[in-house]
């Protein structure tokens, strides 16, 4: 494997995340994540600085860098202008970049992430679009969602809305032009390239663990997605 410190330092996240971390516990007194969950920013901060291969990839490998909302709380407080988030996308990046994400059961569910909001942006030019908001994917929608979405035709035309429609306002068509200059900001930054290895090293993962990988919503999308 790469040495994991020189990859992480080509990072422009991490050169402007990490200046003078003095391990006050600032951040994680701040942290919203830390308030509800073992995550702990400052305890992250260390082992960065400590450069020590064997426990950045233990870190590459944890649950730990998932449990960041990406907030930015962290760059309000810290008395040293250090970006503890800067330092987490930095480390999400080189996780994946290495395929360390599958061992981890929060990383494993970044190809969930990939295959809904990722693929759904380059479908519909849309992070959220109604038509992919199932009730059985999402069933906290409630019985009020399911009977808008079997009706949202007539609904979205009593809403003035212009669902599906080639024209300016909510939930328009995203032009055919726009969708292929979003597919070329993703291959041009390296968008492209994440999301092949995201499904490259979860295939890998699921044949390990004998679940049926395909495309889009197959049995791991689901195991991940429910267990």
């Amino acid at each position: 494997m790469k040495n994991l410190y020189k990859e992480l330092e080509k990072d422009v996240r991490y050169r402007e995340g990490l200046k003078a971390c003095i391990n006050c516990g600032v951040c994680t007194a701040i942290c919203p994540a830390a308030a509800v969950s073992d995550y702990d920013p400052r305890i992250v901060m260390n082992i960065v600085q400590e450069k020590d291969e064997e426990g950045l990839e233990k870190l590459l490998k944890s649950d730990t860098i998932w449990r960041c909302g990406e907030c930015l709380s962290c760059k309000t407080r810290c008395p040293r202008g250090n970006v503890p988030c800067y330092i987490i996308q930095a480390l999400r990046a080189l996780s994946i970049e290495t395929g360390l994400f599958i061992e981890s059961e929060q990383g494993r569910k970044q190809l969930a992430i990939k295959r809904t909001v990722g693929d759904h942006i380059l479908k519909y030019g849309y992070c959220v679009y109604i038509d992919e908001v199932d009730n059985d994917l999402y069933p906290e929608q409630g019985p009020v969602w399911k009977w808008l979405r079997s009706n949202r035709d007539s609904m979205m035309k009593r809403l003035g809305t212009s669902y599906k429609k080639e024209q300016s306002g909510t939930l328009r068509n995203t032009l055919r032009e726009s969708l292929d200059d979003l597919k070329k900001i993703f291959d041009e930054t390296g968008g492209t390239q994440r999301f092949e290895k995201i499904e490259k090293y979860s295939s890998a993962k699921a044949k390990e663990l004998k679940i049926g990988f395909s495309k889009e919503k197959d049995d791991y999308f689901n195991y991940l997605y429910n267990e």
